[in-house]
């Protein structure tokens, strides 16, 4: 099996515990920490969907995992997004959750 293939596949189930864990609280709890967590995990799992394309060579058209191309940028950006927005929701659901303390 492709090793890319398999650290995909273990990255999609984490990505998809952090998924389906922040549409939980969204849709329990309708706050910006709740939305910034869930939008983090959405761009975490695109970067693996992202990863997994690449292995599977899927949209090759894309040239994933090739500088300056589509699939690198798509990849770049989910990164960012899901690095920057899920641990900052996260914090803030802390920082809320000790202040109600």
């Amino acid at each position: 099996m492709n090793l890319t293939l398999l650290k995909a596949l273990g990255a999609m189930l984490l990505a998809c515990v952090l998924l389906i864990a922040s549409a939980v609280m969204f849709r329990r709890e309708k706050r910006a920490w709740s939305v910034l967590q869930l939008l983090g995990a959405v761009g975490l799992a695109t970067v693996v969907l992202a990863h997994l394309c690449e292995a599977l060579q899927i949209l090759p058209w894309m040239r994933w995992g090739q500088e300056h191309s589509v699939g690198h940028y798509l990849d770049l950006s989910a990164a960012l997004v899901g690095l920057a927005l899920f641990p900052l929701g996260y914090l803030l659901h802390a920082l809320a959750m000790t202040r109600d303390r």
